[in-house]
């Protein structure tokens, strides 16, 4: 798996529930929201500049997996990154890209990011068609696409409230995401 945006304890998390997994990570830095317990469990680290589009010391078609969570609105050329980032993956693997939706320029702001200009990082707003455009562009499949509602996590708001107040001392913006509609993702298939 190349995770992209590897910070917030993805690969302790992501060894968690996939065990036999090989993580591999990219972010701009090392330590971002990262700590030992992180990096032991990760294959390879990446520290990359997305923005600068060389990817060339990730060997091409290496990664069942390529995740892309919540990264390319902090990119002016997000869509490039992506792009040059397909190669990395084999053929039948799969790419899971999710992103703030146009959507959630509407929504209240609220600490904890519901608004898209809550993050002051966000500069570009895409498109589920634009990003869909990246993956068929390459000749990859898109599987599904659209607005991400996990019905667990909606259902299960009002704890997350709960849990939120008790844990950060408010009810951060992103408990409302799945319930709200704040995000898109787009899930493809490499043909």
């Amino acid at each position: 798996m190349l995770d992209v945006g590897c910070g917030n304890h993805s690969a302790s998390l992501t060894k968690q529930w996939f065990p036999g997994c090989a993580y591999s990570g990219i972010d701009r830095s090392r330590d971002f929201y990262n700590d030992e317990r992180d990096h032991r469990a990760m294959a390879n680290f990446y520290e990359l500049d997305l923005t600068k589009l060389d990817f060339s010391q990730i060997p091409d078609d290496a990664f069942d997996v390529l995740m892309m969570t919540h990264v390319i609105e902090h990119l002016p050329n997000g869509d490039r990154a992506l792009s040059g980032l397909l190669p990395k993956v084999r053929k039948g693997g799969t790419a899971y890209v999710e992103f703030p939706s146009e959507r959630s320029t509407r929504l209240p702001s609220k600490k904890g990011t519901l608004n898209f200009h809550d993050d002051e990082t966000h500069c570009r707003i895409y498109s589920v068609a634009e990003v869909e455009r990246v993956f068929r562009d390459a000749g990859w499949r898109v599987v599904r696409s659209g607005a991400r509602r996990d019905w667990a996590r909606i259902v299960l708001t009002p704890l997350a409230m709960v849990k939120s107040k008790i844990d950060l001392g408010y009810v951060a913006g992103s408990v409302f995401w799945d319930l709200l509609g704040f995000a898109d993702y787009v899930l493809a298939e490499k043909q």
